[in-house]
C-alpha cells in the first residue's frame, strides 16, 4: 500500500526571511492525521533568507538530521560543535537529555535550501552528540547511498533508532529499487525534480507512505534527489 503525500497538501508558514513547508505537524501547523510516520516525526523543507537564521534554541530527546540542497548552514550547539553542512553532507544531532543549538544561513549572497529531519529515538536520556558526515557526487548518483543508520554501516552517521537513510539522485531514466523485509515499512520524500515511485510520478515536495510491499522502485522523470526511509 502506497500513501501519496502531495507537496501542496503540506503545511505552511512564511516569516519573510524563512519559508517552510512541513510534511508532519510542527509549530503552528497541526494535523491529526499527519503526525508523522512510525519513528519518523519532522520533515521541514526551509529555505532560509540570506544571513539569517534560527538564534540560539533547545531541544530534547530527538534525533535531528540536516540535509542541504543548496547554500551552506551555520551550525554552533552547547556541546561545543561549530560547522558548516553543504550539499553532499549529512549532519546528525542527538538532543538527549538536552542541547542548545543555531542555524544560520552561512552566505550574505546566497539563499539556503535544507531539510530538518526529527526521528524519535529509540530512548529517552541519550547523551547529546554530534556528527556530519561527506558523500561524494559518485556515492549518490544513480545509486541508494545509504547515509545514517542504527550502526554507521559503511561511513553512515549514526542515529539512535531502528531507521536507515538512503539518499540517490536520478537523471532522468535512471532507476534503483530497495527491497523492504517483512514486516518494514518505508517514507519516500522527493527533495528536487520528479520521480517514478512504483510507476506513479511524484514531483518536489511531495511524499509517500509505504507499507506492506516488497519493494521500492524508483525512476527519474527529471533530475530529481530522493530521501527514502526504511522503519520497523
Amino acid at each position: 500500500m502506497i500513501a501519496i503525500r502531495k507537496s501542496e497538501e503540506r503545511g505552511h508558514a512564511e516569516h519573510g526571511w524563512l519559508d517552510s513547508r512541513f510534511t508532519f505537524s510542527f509549530a503552528e501547523y497541526y494535523d491529526p492525521r499527519h503526525m508523522g510516520f512510525r519513528a519518523l516525526r519532522v520533515i521541514n523543507d526551509d529555505h532560509i533568507a540570506k544571513g539569517q537564521g534560527f538564534p540560539t534554541h533547545p531541544h530534547q530527546d530527538m534525533e535531528i538530521i540536516t540535509y542541504v540542497l543548496e547554500g551552506a548552514v551555520a551550525h554552533k550547539d552547547s556541546t561545543g560543535t561549530a560547522a558548516q553542512v553543504r550539499p553532499g553532507e549529512v549532519q546528525r544531532m542527538t538532543a538527549g537529555t538536552g542541547v542548545r543549538h543555531s542555524e544560520f544561513n552561512a552566505s550574505l549572497d546566497e539563499d539556503l535550501h535544507l531539510l530538518q529531519i526529527w526521528i524519535v529515538p529509540e530512548k529517552r536520556g541519550l547523551k547529546p552528540g554530534y556528527e556530519q558526515k561527506a558523500f561524494a557526487p559518485a556515492e549518490l548518483d544513480g545509486k541508494l547511498k545509504l547515509v545514517a543508520d542504527r550502526n554507521g554501516t559503511d561511513g553512515a552517521v549514526t542515529i539512535h533508532q531502528d531507521v536507515s537513510l538512503y539518499a540517490t539522485r536520478l537523471a532522468g531514466g535512471q532507476s534503483v529499487s530497495h527491497a523492504l523485509a517483512p514486516g518494514r515499512h518505508a517514507w519516500l520524500h522527493v527533495a528536487r525534480g520528479e520521480v517514478a515511485l512504483n510507476g506513479t510520478t511524484l514531483k518536489a515536495g511531495d511524499g509517500a507512505a509505504i507499507s506492506d510491499e516488497a519493494k521500492v522502485e524508483l525512476k527519474g522523470r527529471s533530475a530529481g534527489e530522493v530521501l527514502l526511509f526504511d522503519l520497523a
